[in-house]
């Protein structure tokens, strides 16, 4: 009586690999890896687009509160205004690109600068006006 070997080298021994030829092995890690990627990309998208929000959030708040330091100065005239609303912009991360005193009131218009994604910068901008109710 013979003795048989499950995983030895003789002719009736098993095959471990299920008889798949060496170019379809691995094929599972490459798709896997495919899909990874993708994941990875969507979420990097889905990170900018949430920059960008939130950018855009930072220059509406800057230029209301430099729009608001400027109306408080008004009466001062416009240098004063705008050096005001320049000083709370830039508190606030922003960059006062226009200002204008139009009577009591002051527009002030904001630049906020993001980077969505790591070789990618752009700017944001808002336009806020305050003055002296009316009614």
């Amino acid at each position: 009586m013979g003795c048989r070997t499950r995983f030895g080298h003789g002719p009736d021994a098993e095959r471990l690999d299920d008889g798949l030829p060496d170019a379809q092995r691995g094929g599972a890690t490459v798709l896997l890896l495919a899909i990874g990627l993708v994941f990875v990309l969507f979420g990097m998208f889905g990170a900018a687009i949430a920059a960008a929000g939130m950018a855009g959030q930072r220059a509406a708040v800057a230029a209301d509160l430099g729009a608001l330091a400027g109306a408080a100065q008004a009466l001062d005239g416009d240098a004063v205004a705008c050096a005001s609303a320049a000083d709370i912009v830039g508190r606030n991360a922003g960059r006062l690109v226009g200002c204008r005193l139009d009577g009591l009131d002051v527009l002030v218009t904001v630049e906020v600068a993001f980077t969505p994604l790591p070789w990618l910068t752009r700017a944001v901008t808002s336009t806020a006006r305050a003055g002296p109710a009316r009614g």
